[in-house]
């Protein structure tokens, strides 16, 4: 994830990959930058599960290295994360490559007839201001993220991975929402400008937990290029669904094959019946409750000019921990 590192690989990188590397240095950044940002997500939404979407190379890596509904959510928000990533540095003018949206070609407003109208009485609005071209950050992700999985290529982890990566990518762009300013004498809102801008990848992150959760198991056809879901009167996944063809591990024990450190010691909710709850999170192993003493800052005054001043104050916490 670092845009060096990644860059100094170039002799085994191909194709666009290679490309951004030697052309476009600063877009590789924000490749970067978008790679951890889906990763800080994965490990916030995965913090009450059995498989916390830890970091750790040696395991992190075995994850990726099996077709589970773990790994197609973390290709899923990695693919979301580039994406939104290489889209907000457009909108912060940190891009030589890209700005703003362009809003000519866009469709008016709803329920607007030009690009100047009237909604509600006596308001008119039109598109302006910087709207995310959020265009520019998909195709990027794609070219990106989709180089070392080739089309042409006709095994079965070669289509999941390039479905999970583009169903991240749609959980930004087919989910962009529309902000307005108002503009007129005294207050008055007799004019609206709007633009277009990306959900906060907090509802990326959520909305990618709830295709996990539901996510479709299938097997490749006979002709190698397609994906039939496993089971009867299963419907097809759609373009925005997770897939996967291979069973979880429980995640219980540590095992370095499977990239599982296990749960032994982590915190656990001992009167939660979800997913963090100890029974579950525990297997069923049991917990323990520890009194746990820590400072923290507290009594903050702010003092002119500009210093806060915070006392120490001494917090004592009861953690249930598993055995």
């Amino acid at each position: 994830m670092d845009p060096n590192s990644i860059c100094r690989k170039t002799k085994r990188l191909v194709g666009k990959q290679a490309e951004l590397c030697q052309t476009q240095p600063e877009i590789v950044h924000e490749v970067a930058k978008g790679a951890k940002l889906g990763v800080r997500e994965c490990q916030y939404q995965f913090r009450f599960r059995r498989w916390n979407c830890t970091s750790q190379n040696k395991y992190f890596g075995k994850i990726l290295q099996q077709d589970i509904r773990e790994t197609a959510f973390v290709y899923a928000i990695t693919a979301a994360g580039v994406t939104h990533a290489v889209t907000q540095a457009c909108s912060m003018g940190e891009l030589l490559q890209c700005g703003c949206e362009a809003t000519r070609s866009r469709a008016p407003p709803r329920p607007a007839s030009s690009s100047t109208t009237t909604s509600g009485e006596g308001v008119k609005w039109e598109w302006g201001g910087c709207g995310d071209d959020v265009e520019f950050g998909y195709e990027k992700s794609k070219q990106f993220m989709d180089a070392k999985r080739k089309k042409g290529k006709s095994d079965i982890r070669t289509l999941i991975d390039l479905h999970n990566n583009e169903a991240g990518r749609l959980a930004v762009r087919n989910y962009m929402r529309t902000e307005c300013k108002c503009h007129g004498l005294s207050g008055s809102c007799t004019l609206r400008t709007c633009w277009k801008k990306m959900p906060h990848f907090r509802e990326v992150g959520d909305r990618l937990l709830e295709r996990f959760n539901g996510a479709s198991k299938v097997m490749g056809g006979n002709d190698g290029k397609t994906l039939i879901p496993v089971g009867q009167n299963i419907k097809p996944p759609d373009k925005q669904d997770l897939i996967y063809s291979a069973e979880s591990p429980d995640f219980c024990s540590p095992n370095r094959k499977t990239g599982s450190l296990g749960t032994r010691g982590r915190m656990c909710n001992s009167t939660a019946m979800d997913v963090s709850g100890c029974d579950l999170l525990c297997c069923e192993r049991g917990y323990r409750d520890e009194t746990v003493v820590f400072e923290e800052n507290c009594l903050c005054r702010f003092h002119w000019c500009c210093v806060v001043q915070c006392k120490k104050c001494s917090v004592r916490k009861e953690l249930s921990l598993c055995h």
